[in-house]
């Protein structure tokens, strides 16, 4: 893998083999798995874990306590949450440090897609083969194999195919 100009990629990442990287991506402390395809403008924290042919499309934010299995699918401006009181500081006024707050951690399963521009608040599961519409704000659990959309997202319907060889 070569760098793409106007990357940083910090020396603690992880990078599987054959992982695709474009033009303005931050990456730190993050494990990325074999033949991934990161998009432009993609930050990945320290923490996350990126499982194998994954895609991350352009302008999607990743952190801390975040873990993405096998072969999903992340569209365009997709959020992660990883605080459920984000606070800049403390009640005494204090700046808040690493110390002051709970990262909740996110699991996106195997196969799952996540449309562009959805919210995913922490703690949340995304089943196995689910699909997250487009926009959709998810607060709960997804079930596998499920259509959600809607802010909050809400169940649609079951997926009707799936490639499930490729799952």
């Amino acid at each position: 893998m070569s760098t793409p100009e106007f990357c940083r990629i910090a020396p603690d990442v992880k990078l599987g083999k054959e992982v695709k990287i474009y033009g303005f991506v931050n990456l730190y402390g993050c494990s990325i798995g074999d033949e991934t395809k990161i998009g432009t403008f993609v930050e990945i924290q320290g923490g996350a874990v990126i499982g194998k042919r994954v895609k991350i499309s352009s302008h999607t934010f990743i952190c801390e306590g975040v873990t993405i299995e096998d072969y999903v699918f992340i569209g365009h401006g997709v959020m992660f949450i990883n605080d459920r009181f984000p606070r800049s500081t403390n009640p005494d006024g204090s700046v808040q440090t690493g110390e002051d707050w709970e990262c909740v951690p996110t699991l996106i399963c195997r196969g799952a897609s996540v449309g562009s521009n959805a919210t995913l608040l922490c703690g949340v599961k995304v089943g196995e083969g689910a699909i997250v519409g487009a926009g959709s704000v998810v607060t709960k659990d997804v079930p596998p194999y499920t259509i959600v959309a809607g802010n909050p997202a809400r169940v649609l319907r079951k997926v009707e195919t799936i490639h499930k060889e490729t799952i």
